[in-house]
């Protein structure tokens, strides 16, 4: 029998010598690798030829081949378009990826008589239709102050009411966006469907940067209003042009005759990569983008950036004319992605990369600003997986405080309540002096009334010292040292708990006061005063500041699921079982509030039910905070 490698050569010489995508599979049948050829023999069949002619990424991928399919297409544009979508289906492993790319948001003017603006994370086949997509925002507070920019200056309706096309008036009174300003409630038929549509347009410009169209075109508006005698028009329109001026002018202007561009910084290490897009619309520098990257081993960084481009400007809206880029890329890839983006846009788009000059300078600017966000998501990562203490801490700390062995497994204490309301314990745990989060305990407070933190931290430490000598093995082993975050109240609370249950000469505890850092030890009248350089200080303030971070997290959660049931129980419709899939689905009182009504039925609400639930969140609930 022929081996499964030699197969794959047979195949791959039977395949078609046209355009189309090629998708490599693993031994488990899972897609790990997406591609688009010119020729797809001829690039199938380099990736089994010797192995010494390929690059370290391919030996690596190949080794994992055990399948492949191919899809042959007209041309190498539709290769490239169906690439982009089978990457975001499949998220293949070996294919450089925009991390969490199916999160970003975007603001999206429906296909309607009279658009919503609405908020959603996918582009709908619905943009055939007219529907038009601003985005993706990476910054969702951005996001919220564009959308309230809008609904400020141009009146646009977000509710989910259906208005026939000839604008017939399908409630009696309008709702209090319009009484606060923020609708023209076409659903009474207080604005015609032109004027509607001419706000729609307007805000189309301003969602894509193009100042120096909209100004005059509302000062013509302002001009002809007034010149019929309608003055309250005029005004707001005077209102309107005011305020994008404003705004405007906060903006950093750079040369007119730039026109419109966005300058990509790129930076990689390892397997991440972050990207830096800084904007300029009608030469006035509008804003930033950030993603952030995955990419497979051995990646190449002209790789990441070719792979970026088709992601970003495929399922964005904002293509400029000009896109400076931070590295040359292969001049055939080069060509086919500048026919592409210039028929997305509907003009022509060119990819450069500059050598020299004000434009060089600009890329320089994002490529900076990759770099220092990047070293922002490896510290946070070093954070999130923790990064080992030296072991001079810990034989530091075992000195100061006189431990008769190194402490290897140090437990964290807090308690977070509001004046005593939905009270919550933490139990954080370092081992070697990392954090073990698989390790981290809550405790929901059960005997404690009242705003009374140390009884709710000594209630705490007995439960979790009960558990252990109940023999639960999450809860095992026990600790070298418990540090409860406090003075002499919260160590004695917990010395007392360590002799009830008779572990108080096994497991030594300490309290680290916040502010002047003060250690209490027992048997000593006097706090302990560590200088603020030693390893030992260091190791338990950010033991006693995880346990806070912990503690207060767990506290909000259990707020926000008493608040939002509470807000749930008032809606007809709602019954226990929706209550827990919408908490299930959206797990906060925010995210919830900004899900549209069309969002809310996916979650599995007929529309009356989501109707009613997206009109008293939007009456009840606090608005967002502003940029």
């Amino acid at each position: 029998m022929s081996s499964p490698r030699k197969t794959l050569r047979t195949r791959v010489k039977e395949l078609p010598d046209e355009p189309g995508v090629y998708l490599l599979k693993d031994a488990r049948g899972r897609v790990i690798y997406v591609g688009k050829a010119a020729s797809l023999r001829n690039r199938v069949r380099s990736y089994f030829q010797s192995p010494g002619s390929l690059d370290p990424k391919a030996r690596a991928l190949v080794g994992e081949v055990a399948d492949f399919e191919v899809i042959v297409t007209a041309n190498e544009h539709e290769a490239l378009l169906l690439e982009d979508t089978l990457i975001k289906r499949h998220r293949p492993r070996y294919n450089v990826r925009l991390r969490d790319d199916k999160r970003y948001p975007y603001l999206k003017l429906t296909a309607e008589p009279f658009p919503r603006l609405v908020l959603t994370r996918r582009i709908e086949a619905d943009v055939k239709r007219g529907a038009r997509y601003f985005g993706p925002y990476t910054n969702s507070r951005a996001m919220r102050e564009a959308r309230r920019i809008l609904q400020k200056l141009f009146r646009i309706r977000t509710c989910s009411l259906a208005i026939p096309p000839d604008g017939k008036p399908v409630r009696k009174r309008p709702c209090l966006d319009h009484h606060i300003g923020l609708c023209d409630a076409p659903c009474v038929g207080a604005v015609s469907v032109e004027e509607y549509r001419r706000l729609v347009n307007e805000a189309t410009l301003f969602l894509q940067g193009r100042h120096r169209e909209l100004l005059p075109q509302l000062r013509r508006e302002m001009e002809a209003a007034s010149r019929r005698l309608e003055f309250e028009r005029a005004a707001r329109i005077r209102d309107r042009l005011q305020a994008l001026e404003r705004l405007q002018r906060s903006c950093k202007a750079l040369d007119p005759n730039r026109g419109d561009q966005d300058a990509l910084g790129l930076a990689v290490r390892g397997d991440l990569g972050s990207v830096e897009i800084l904007q300029v619309r009608d030469g006035v520098w509008v804003g930033r983008e950030r993603f952030s990257l995955t990419l497979p081993p051995e990646s190449a960084p002209e790789e990441a950036l070719l792979a970026f481009l088709k992601q970003r400007y495929g399922s964005g809206t904002s293509i400029p004319k000009e896109i400076l880029l931070p590295l040359e890329v292969e001049e055939a890839e080069k060509g086919l992605l500048e026919r592409w983006l210039s028929a997305r846009r509907g003009s022509r788009v060119y990819l450069q990369t500059p050598k020299r000059g004000p434009k060089a300078r600009f890329v320089q600017t994002a490529r900076r600003n990759a770099q220092i966000a990047l070293e922002e998501e490896l510290r946070r990562r070093r954070l999130r997986r923790g990064t080992p203490t030296d072991p001079e801490a810990l034989r530091d700390l075992q000195k100061a405080l006189g431990l008769s062995k190194v402490p290897r497994r140090i437990e964290g204490f807090d308690v977070s309540n509001l004046r005593g309301r939905e009270p919550v314990a933490s139990m954080v745990v370092f081992a070697d002096g990392a954090p073990d989060k698989g390790a981290y305990r809550r405790f929901g407070i059960r005997s404690v009334e009242g705003p009374d933190d140390t009884g709710m931290l000594a209630e705490a430490v007995r439960r979790r010292l009960e558990r252990a000598l109940e023999g639960d093995e999450k809860f095992l082993p026990l600790p070298d040292l418990l540090l409860l975050d406090g003075g002499k109240g919260q160590l004695h609370a917990a010395l007392a708990v360590l002799r009830e249950v008779g572990l108080e000469r096994e497991i030594p505890a300490v309290a680290l006061a916040k502010e002047e850092e003060l250690l209490y030890l027992p048997g000593r009248p006097r706090p302990l005063r560590l200088p603020r350089s030693s390893p030992a200080l260091q190791l338990l303030q950010r033991v006693r500041d995880e346990a806070h971070r912990f503690a207060l997290s767990a506290h909000r959660a259990r707020r926000t699921r008493v608040g939002l049931q509470s807000l749930l129980d008032g809606i007809p419709g709602l019954g226990p079982r929706r209550k827990r899939m919408l908490m299930e689905r959206f797990g906060s009182l925010r995210r919830l509030r900004e899900a549209s009504v069309e969002e809310l039925r996916e979650a599995g609400l007929p529309r009356p039910v989501a109707e009613r639930l997206h009109q008293a969140l939007r009456e009840v609930a606090p608005p967002p905070p502003k940029a």
